[in-house]
């Protein structure tokens, strides 16, 4: 079991504890060529590797994860089946079609075609002209489209990702980041288990022309199984990949690259690194105390908090140094408290990099104090705020 070592402080930046855990990594414990990258368990949320990860940069195809977890969305609400047919418009050829020169599946003008072609043209093909015919045939428009997938990003917790096509051929104004790219990776592997595996097939014939996937990592024998590769002249080479071994599954996102090998070889580097170098550990089981958060006007000073269930996570098998977590609330709290209130959450970090979050809650129920001990309190308060 981890020792733990607590330290009470006292501020208004609302940090109620502290606490370091023997046993931890260095930030520096591995090194990419990749300008940007992000990589986390799939499991239990926890950053493996953090390098530059909130830098905004040009996701080229990558912007296609974004234009499948719509129709993703669309598919598993009922909204739309797997058999619906779309036509493809002189514009999807044009733009993304054999006329372009871009990456498609070659469909046909005014050629009909399954929702699920078109998803395998996208996922293994990065087919352009299979985002536009689905863009077209579900908003009308692929800016009204674009303007559903900014609109989703923020849903699922997307930050910072703004989409202005389907594509993400060259336009002003489309951004991401590595940190949300990986994210969107873990909702569409989470939320779409049936969908998720069309990012494994290896190849899809469609007009009698055969094509490979051009994911370079699923031909690696490390257990890859999708997701996706992106290049634009801003941001260089990247990749959104997802690779399991043994149980242990890690989603990583790379940019920056300056070609298609490299991408390739540090995504694999990366991918293998994460999935080798790091075991589970539970810091709390379920149900344990956490820490304490101060009360205001209670009948009882500070009431415990815990989390859902058991705090777990990655932590390197190696070269272990400083983990340092922090309980974090807006206090102190005013009572009356409720047991399973949202109090605040414990934040975890491997070296420099915020690894993990966890919802804290109240673990009893304090109730109002009596007007002597509601006094004092205010007191301590005035003069605690008057320091601060």
């Amino acid at each position: 079991m981890i020792r733990r070592r607590f330290l009470f402080l006292a501020g208004a930046c609302g940090v109620g504890l502290s606490l370091v855990l023997s046993g931890a990594a260095n930030a520096q414990l591995f090194e990419t060529k990749a300008a940007q990258a992000f990589m986390i368990d799939a499991e239990t949320g926890t950053v493996l590797f953090s390098k530059d990860a909130d830098k905004l940069i040009q996701p080229g195809s990558l912007a296609k994860l974004m234009t499948m977890e719509v129709a993703f969305d669309a598919v598993k609400s009922g909204r739309l089946k797997l058999d619906d047919t779309f036509i493809v418009s002189e514009n999807a050829w044009r733009t993304g079609g054999a006329p372009s020169g871009t990456s498609t599946m070659f469909a046909k003008i005014k050629s009909t075609l399954t929702l699920e072609d078109l998803i395998q043209g996208v996922t293994v093909q990065a087919a352009n002209d299979g985002c536009i015919v689905i863009a077209e045939g579900m908003a009308g428009s692929e800016e009204n489209f674009a303007l559903q997938m900014t609109e989703r990003a923020r849903k699922i917790g997307l930050e910072k990702s703004v989409f202005v096509n389907s594509t993400g051929l060259p336009a002003d104004g489309q951004q991401t980041t590595v940190r949300d790219l990986a994210q969107l990776a873990l909702h569409l592997w989470r939320d779409y288990p049936a969908l998720y595996r069309y990012y494994g097939m290896t190849d899809f014939t469609w007009n009698k022309i055969s094509q490979r996937n051009r994911n370079p990592l699923l031909a690696m024998d490390f257990g890859a199984d999708g997701l996706a590769v992106g290049a634009s002249e801003q941001s260089g080479f990247g990749i959104v990949g997802s690779a399991s071994q043994r149980g242990k599954r890690v989603i990583a996102a790379m940019s920056g690259l300056p070609s298609d090998r490299e991408r390739a070889e540090e995504a694999r580097k990366l991918m293998e690194w994460g999935l080798r170098a790091f075991d589970k550990t539970e810091i709390f089981a379920e149900g344990e105390t956490v820490g304490e958060a101060e009360v205001f006007g209670g009948a009882h000073a500070t009431v415990p908090l815990k989390a859902k269930g058991p705090v777990e996570i990655f932590l390197p098998i190696t070269n272990r140094d400083k983990l340092k977590a922090h309980i974090v609330y807006a206090g102190p709290l005013k009572a009356p408290v409720e047991e399973g209130q949202p109090v605040g959450s414990l934040r975890i970090w491997i070296g420099d990099t915020l690894s993990q979050e966890t919802p804290l809650f109240a673990a009893g129920t304090v109730e109002i104090g009596t007007l002597p001990s509601r006094a004092l309190d205010a007191a301590k308060e005035l003069a605690i705020g008057w320091l601060r």
